[in-house]
């Protein structure tokens, strides 16, 4: 009966993205009927097919919305098997690209290649670089790839803190349209989506995924001791700079596009082992599914809640500290 269940949530949760883009398509100030929305596909698909619609419902449909759904797809899906990833192979439920600082690694990159780089230089290149210097450097700092919680927390501080100074002074230099151009993007967005930065992107994103899903067994080996994982023919500093390198490819490109968008891979994974335990050969993909679609409910609710549109990234964050504490009550013992 377990069994049963745990395949039909997982089945749920699979299917569960797929719907909820389908469903967004129709969302937004600009509603657009479902007997509307499937009339454009078909016609996107076949031209001479039904009745035509209307220029506005096909551009708001294929340039802005699936665009921007694409993405919370597949950044909601990365950030999650980031945080996922991460707490396995440091075993420790804190960790995530925030902990680690590839988020403001990634963040400072992006930022830099935005204000003074411009095309010379694309913002996921700048974003990867540093969010892969940045998760190396805490690392280095700590001293060895198993650190204690303690001191990997402290040294994540310590290299997040400096990616936050070094962002400030490129904010400090960068001219007043700049400057509210990367603030909008620093506070996490989807709605400057386009297919040109999708192009890029996406591709990275899915295939570090895919990757790590793959690494999913692997990741419960990596879960043990050092020498449990040597004795059972892993090698496991290469395993961790794979995990480290995936981790990170995956992060910059989400960050490059939507910006900072926090909680995702830290809750996620949470909720995800409360449903099916800790094993990351389920963990890992499952992570990957609720973690995209959260990103496109929250996606949703940021353009219909207001008359204005709500960065994303105060939405996870101003919904993710609450429910985190209630998860540390809940399962902190289980974790912890």
């Amino acid at each position: 009966m377990k069994n049963k269940k745990a395949k039909v949530l997982a089945v749920v949760l699979f299917l569960l993205p797929f719907i909820l883009t389908l469903a967004s398509l129709s969302i937004g100030r600009f509603h657009i009927p479902p007997k509307d929305l499937g009339r454009t596909i078909i016609q996107a698909i076949s031209p001479s097919a039904g009745p035509e619609v209307s220029a506005a419902t096909r551009d708001i449909l294929f340039r802005i919305r699936l665009p921007r759904l694409l993405l919370a797809l597949m950044a909601g899906a990365a950030l999650s098997v980031s945080g996922a990833s991460l707490q396995a192979l440091f075993k420790n439920p804190l960790v995530n690209e925030y902990i680690l600082g590839i988020s403001f690694g990634a963040a400072f990159g992006a930022a830099l290649s935005l204000v003074f780089l411009g095309k010379n230089f694309p913002a996921q290149a700048a974003a990867f670089i540093f969010a892969l210097g940045a998760v190396l450097a805490v690392l280095l700092i700590s001293g060895r790839f198993e650190s204690h919680t303690v001191s990997l927390l402290l040294t994540g501080v310590i290299v997040s803190a400096f990616f936050q100074a070094l962002l400030s002074l490129v904010e400090f230099f960068a001219s007043p349209y700049a400057l509210q151009s990367l603030f909008f993007w620093l506070m996490g967005s989807l709605s400057l989506a386009t297919w040109k930065d999708l192009s890029i992107s996406l591709p990275v994103m899915a295939v570090g995924v895919a990757a790590l899903i793959l690494m999913r067994w692997r990741l419960n080996v990596l879960s043990l001791s050092e020498e449990e994982a040597k004795s059972m023919g892993v090698n496991v500093r290469r395993e961790k700079l794979l995990v480290i390198l995936l981790t990170s490819m995956i992060t910059a490109a989400a960050t490059a596009v939507a910006g900072v968008i926090g909680w995702i891979g830290l809750i996620v994974p949470h909720l995800v082992r409360m449903m099916v335990g800790a094993d990351n050969r389920k963990v890992v993909p499952l992570s990957a599914a609720l973690g995209a679609s959260v990103l496109i409910i929250a996606d949703d609710i940021t353009r219909v809640a207001a008359t204005f549109e709500i960065p994303i990234g105060i939405l996870t964050s101003l919904i993710g500290i609450p429910f985190f504490i209630i998860l540390l009550r809940r399962s902190g013992k289980v974790w912890l």
